[in-house]
């Protein structure tokens, strides 16, 4: 059977992920890409310049993606306790993506990447804060839930038990 002649962007960037996601960042090569894509090595070597550059590329199209739910939940999630945890159910509605704590690493030693994933957090938590009422407390629960969310999500597939986020919002509103 003839190899495609060309595959999109889109299929290249799920494959880095799914590499750095299963066996770690050292795993990615244009080998282990090409392999993956079936694409020729030389071929993602010309598309991407270098392997920096193809990683990169595929951390920003995740960026992407995560920076568009945010967008999309924003919009969606009314005011309100009920409101913040729509947000954040919204937000794992994506969990056919990369687990983000695999992906961090990477993330975090480009710049540019670490700042647009910063800013996303940021965004997120203004948005918790504001349905919660949008006070100086608020954004400290915001803060708390985000933190706790990303726990949940961190230990969710080592097997630890969860908790309820709506049992998260109810306490920080005790407070």
């Amino acid at each position: 059977m003839a190899r495609p002649r060309s595959i999109p962007d889109a299929t290249v960037y799920a494959a880095v992920l799914r590499l750095i996601a299963e066996q770690g960042e050292q795993a990615v090569a244009f080998s282990s890409v090409a392999r993956a894509t079936g694409l020729a090595g030389p071929t993602l070597a010309q598309r991407y310049g270098t392997l920096r550059g193809m990683l990169r590329a595929a951390l920003s199209a995740w960026l992407d993606r995560i920076e568009a739910q945010l967008d999309a939940a924003e919009t969606a999630a009314p005011p309100g306790a009920k409101g913040a945890q729509a947000l954040l159910k919204a937000l794992a509605a994506g969990d056919d993506l990369p687990d983000p704590g695999a992906l961090l690493p990477a993330i975090l030693r480009d710049a540019d990447l670490r700042a647009r994933l910063t800013n996303w957090r940021g965004r997120v938590e203004a948005a918790l804060s504001s349905r919660l009422g949008g006070g100086e407390g608020d954004r400290e629960s915001a803060a708390i839930l985000f933190a706790a969310w990303q726990g949940q999500r961190l230990w969710r597939d080592a097997g630890a038990r969860g908790f309820r986020l709506k049992d998260v919002v109810r306490a920080l509103g005790s407070r």
